[in-house]
């Protein structure tokens, strides 16, 4: 990671004005804003800590978190939401044991809701990754995804 980052950085000098430029940058290399190179920019440029997470907290662009493999997006659009995006929503959020916006512990799905997916007359629609699945109810959104296993580490026993 410290090699990426010294890659990054010298660049911009420590100028407090690149902020949002390096932000931009350093979440392009890592895929989120890593804690130890918020803390690390923030020394660079000279500001506190807190003004950089103030900053990366107030874009959307900015993630504080990895995403997790697979990316779900649930279609919010109008013709989903009539169509019972909400019910989708609540039952991907249940099977996957997270909420809108977050990424499970494993890394392995991150839950998000989107505007539209450009898919109306599927609807309702979710998309994981590049795949699109329509005209689904909370039983077929639920059997998208593996069930949580339940022996926590242990051998199935045949």
């Amino acid at each position: 990671m410290e090699d990426h980052l010294s890659e990054i950085l010298p660049s911009y000098r420590g100028k407090r004005s690149k902020l949002i430029p390096i932000l931009q940058e350093v979440q392009a290399k890592f895929g989120y804003l890593p804690e130890e190179v918020m803390r690390e920019l923030a020394t660079f440029i000279g500001i506190p800590e807190c003004e950089a997470y103030s900053v990366a907290t107030f874009y959307a662009q900015f993630r504080l978190m990895p995403l997790g493999k697979k990316r779900v997006a649930i279609c919010r659009g109008t013709a989903c939401h009539i169509s019972g995006a909400p019910k989708i929503l609540e039952a991907t959020e249940k099977v996957l044991g997270i909420k809108d916006g977050e990424t499970t512990a494993d890394l392995e799905y991150t839950l998000e809701t989107v505007a539209c997916i450009g898919c109306c007359a599927l609807a309702p629609c979710l998309r994981i990754n590049e795949d699109v699945h329509g005209r689904l109810t909370p039983a077929k959104a639920s059997e998208l995804f593996p069930a949580p296993s339940t022996n926590k580490g242990e051998q199935d026993v045949q």
